[in-house]
């Protein structure tokens, strides 16, 4: 009796994530609904928990397209290419058609990032930064670009971490504790673009799931600004790396649940051996590297 329930509970799950063939209206409905729901309390909690602790102003912006060494601008482009990327293919999920994909989902990140953006114009801490927004079309872009020409997605933007001591010297600023630093420790951060190999050269030979990826990092930054002014000796340097990866949604499976789950997971970039070649001109072999 146990297998049986389970059995049936496995299948309309799966059933569930299928994505329909036409126009779903129900799911639709949810869809916009949960959407809606919780962008509209995300973008409440935010302005109520984390702007509401700095000086409102009038509205303004701010040149920071040098801060970082352009890593904060990367991770914008990255998060609206996932947002955009999420958008698009939940209304694949309800049915609605590849044009209104486009339009409606995978401008989601853009849209949403945007809203922010204006809440930092009119916070005398920061400003609204038109290179901010310029990296929010770049994600965008890449992801409707892409089903335009090729109707799939060949390069994906994908992300990887690694904890640096950087955070320890100031936690304020770099995040304290692990969770913390993943979103604001940009030393620790990579950026990539995983270029699928199957789908460029169409051959038997190399497998389906088989990617190449370029890599963007930076490390010694204890500041935004160009010089570590309080860290003088601290030297900033920029890093790019070339890897292998894998594409998890071409791993061949008939369960909409591990074709969800690859999808998620696909932000993600594996580990495997990486070659890093820094704004010095120093090589760098790593043998694993996440």
């Amino acid at each position: 009796m146990f297998c049986t329930v389970e059995g049936f509970s496995q299948y309309d799950i799966n059933s569930f994530l299928k994505p329909s063939d036409t126009l779903h209206p129900k799911r639709l409905k949810t869809l916009v609904i949960t959407e809606a729901s919780v962008i509209g309390l995300s973008l409440i909690g935010l302005n109520q928990l984390w702007y509401n602790d700095f000086e409102r102003s009038k509205f303004h912006t701010l040149n920071d397209s040098k801060e970082w060494l352009q890593m904060d601008k990367v991770g914008h482009a990255f998060s609206a290419y996932q947002l955009g990327r999420f958008g698009a293919e939940s209304l694949k999920w309800s049915g609605v058609d590849p044009k209104n994909q486009l339009i409606y989902g995978a401008t989601l990140g853009f849209g949403y990032l945007s809203v922010i953006e204006l809440f930092d114009g009119f916070s005398k801490e920061w400003g609204f930064s038109w290179s901010d927004m310029a990296a929010n079309a770049t994600g965008t872009g890449l992801y409707i670009s892409q089903q335009l020409l090729w109707k799939e997605q060949r390069i994906a933007f994908k992300f990887s971490f690694n904890r640096t001591g950087f955070a320890k010297q100031r936690p304020n600023k770099l995040g304290n504790g692990f969770t913390e630093e993943i979103l604001k420790d940009y030393n620790g951060q990579t950026y990539w673009l995983s270029a699928n190999v199957y789908s460029f050269f169409k051959t038997e030979k190399i497998p389906k799931w088989l990617n190449v990826a370029f890599g963007y990092g930076a490390t010694g930054m204890l500041s935004g600004e160009t010089k570590n002014v309080d860290f003088p000796n601290q030297e900033r340097l920029r890093q790019f790396y070339l890897s292998l990866d894998v594409d998890l949604t071409r791993i061949k499976t008939n369960s909409n649940v591990l074709k969800t789950l690859f999808s998620v997971f696909n932000s993600i970039k594996i580990p495997f051996p990486a070659l890093e070649i820094n704004s010095k001109g120093l090589v760098n072999t790593h043998v694993m590297y996440f």
